[in-house]
């Protein structure tokens, strides 16, 4: 009779035991086959192993989260050996990007969502200890929830929203094992709500605020702009969007840095990774980009195509066929693979923080059109059709799907 065995990660024996998760995931998720080339064969983005964790809004105003799931992957609940998870772990996204586990001692990043996830921080020690870091829990003062009044009358629990919640808690503790992370959770998907929810992050003292949340641009950005996410000395990154070609908001505000998406494979090249645009040319399916209709063009956008503000400036993995490794088990099975422009928002906001404080009176979305040579340059794939065609097709120096490149270590996010 066969027997179980308890995997148990201390930190030590992280760095083999990242090995033996990433081995094990791709027997487990059904992603290796009997040859090594069937990286190739994984579903497409848009296929129908891909589902919406939160629907589209509906009304003006209102945002969805941008977090998507695999459904051909297989979900458990739990750590053990014969069932680890599936997806890209830490040890991936610090080697991919050149970064450091050891630095962002104390800094505080803060994700801002809707509704609540009664499970998030025992979803989060779960991810934590299946990959060996340090634990972050609200005894310890590495972990706070708060309501986005600053207390914990939380909202009504939402398991589209818990699932967005459990990526984003899991991408910064990925990416920057020794930060603190802040959940603010606003009472509503309404951008009033969401934007108060920012402010309460910042008045509560995070310099890092990843926003994974989306919506249709309209006529009161400008006024959202000025209320919400106007605070020098203040990284704020916004997912594109995982509709392809097209503009959502608030990636579309001048002071935040709007975060595109990438499909990210291990190769054999010096870097031991490539990167190509999320999305494909028919569209409908990638990250967002394009012109923003309302928003002006922030001074350090340089881009002649477009007269108002190009989206995005900088990316990350998103490809949910190229996917995360997320624990979530509220209403949710355990482990799944997550992706969207979702996960890279969280990233980068989390990249930030590696690289240090951001300097008084300074938006730090500028700061990697002063760094571009510190930035893997991605130059092939394109979310869709348009015109100007740098705004939907990667291209040597800036493009919309991806923005500037993705994070070689952090020397673009310091100011």
């Amino acid at each position: 009779m066969h027997q179980k065995r308890t995997l148990r990660f201390g930190r030590r024996s992280a760095g083999t035991a990242s090995a033996l998760v990433s081995l094990l995931a791709l027997v487990t998720g059904g992603l290796l086959a009997a040859t090594p080339s069937t990286a190739a064969q994984q579903p497409a983005a848009s296929g129908p192993h891909v589902k919406q964790l939160c629907a589209k809004p509906a009304t003006p105003g209102s945002m969805h989260c941008l977090a998507l799931a695999r459904t051909d992957v297989k979900q458990h609940l739990g750590i053990s050996a014969d069932a680890a998870p599936s997806g890209l772990g830490p040890t991936d996204l610090q080697s991919a990007y050149k970064l450091s586990a050891s630095a962002g001692s104390g800094a505080t990043v803060a994700i801002v969502d809707a509704q609540d996830d009664p499970n998030a921080e025992s979803d989060l020690a779960t991810y934590r200890k299946t990959y060996g870091l340090p634990e972050c829990t609200t005894a310890n003062g590495c972990f706070k929830k708060v309501d986005q009044n600053g207390g914990t009358s939380y909202p009504t629990a939402d398991s589209g929203w818990a699932g967005e919640i459990s990526l984003d808690v899991d991408m910064v503790s990925a990416v920057c094992p020794q930060c603190h992370i802040l959940l603010v959770e606003a009472k509503s998907a309404n951008m009033d709500d969401l934007g108060t929810a920012v402010n309460r992050a910042v008045t509560m003292g995070a310099k890092y605020v990843s926003n994974s949340y989306g919506g249709g641009e309209d006529a009161s950005d400008l006024t959202a702009d000025s209320k919400y996410f106007n605070h020098p000395g203040v990284a704020i990154t916004v997912s594109s969007g995982d509709s392809g070609y097209g503009v959502e908001y608030p990636a579309a505000s001048q002071y935040v840095t709007a975060v595109g998406g990438t499909s990210l494979k291990r190769d054999s090249s010096s870097r031991g990774w490539s990167e190509s645009v999320w999305g494909t040319s028919s569209g409908g399916d990638g990250a967002g980009s394009g012109c923003s209709a309302n928003d002006p063009k922030p001074s350090w956008q340089k881009d002649t195509g477009c007269s108002k503000r190009a989206v995005a400036d900088v990316s990350a993995v998103a490809d949910p066929a190229t996917g995360l490794a997320v624990y979530d088990s509220y209403q949710a099975s355990g482990w799944n693979v997550y992706g969207g422009t979702s996960a890279s928002s969280p990233i980068i906001a989390s990249v930030y923080a590696l690289a240090g404080t951001p300097a008084a009176g300074t938006t730090p979305a500028s700061y990697p059109y002063a760094h571009t040579g510190s930035l893997n340059d991605v130059t092939s794939g394109a979310n869709g059709s348009c015109s100007p065609a740098y705004l939907c097709t990667a291209g040597s120096g800036y493009d919309g799907p991806t923005g500037l490149g993705t994070p070689n270590g952090t020397a673009a996010f310091t100011g």
